[in-house]
């Protein structure tokens, strides 16, 4: 019987190992730095805050305006998409109907303004939704569903019988 001791050599590391370690690597960064994951962290620090988006959809064609604004505010819940970003759902607080006005200049230079009568003739949809949700300060304002959002950010809202564009006109951040 020989007593010899095999020789242990040490562990030699292929392209194959290294690119599979990279890849680990990597996946275990993207789960870290994932939206959802720091959504979930926010909420759990309390970092969220109630947040009051408001948003004027303008100009869009619809044979009864009114029923939509009924149907919305009976519905409670909207889907929201930011920049082509799903939010997901949010509460509607409100929804306003919007008159259009119609500015004319007189000879005398006088301005003088009247609500457009063919407002109530041709169907179009102009109102202001006033949504609430969570979102959380952030040094270039206000992160809502993992987008920044800002006043002029277009939006589009969406429920069981309608879908439509508008433009972000007021955020209030309530206090935390």
């Amino acid at each position: 019987m020989s007593t010899e001791n095999p020789a242990v050599s040490p562990r030699r590391w292929s392209l194959v190992d290294l690119a599979a370690g990279a890849a680990v690597l990597l996946a275990v960064g993207g789960v870290v730095w994932s939206p959802k994951l720091s959504s979930a962290v926010a909420q759990a620090t309390g970092a969220l805050v109630p947040v009051q988006v408001s948003v004027d959809v303008r100009g869009v064609p619809v044979a009864d305006p009114a029923a939509l604004i009924a149907e919305a505010r009976r519905q409670g819940k909207v889907a929201i998409v930011i920049r082509n970003q799903p939010h997901g759902r949010v509460s509607v607080a409100a929804v306003e109907p919007l008159q259009r006005r119609l500015v004319a200049v007189q000879p005398d230079g006088s301005v003088v303004t009247a609500i457009d009568p063919n407002q109530a003739v041709f169907g179009s949809l102009d109102a202001r939704f006033l949504l609430e949700g969570q979102g959380r300060r952030a040094g270039g304002g206000v992160v809502f569903g993992n987008q920044n959002l800002k006043v002029g950010a277009p939006v589009e809202i969406e429920g069981e019988g309608f879908r439509v564009n508008g433009t972000v006109t007021g955020i209030r951040v309530q206090a935390s």
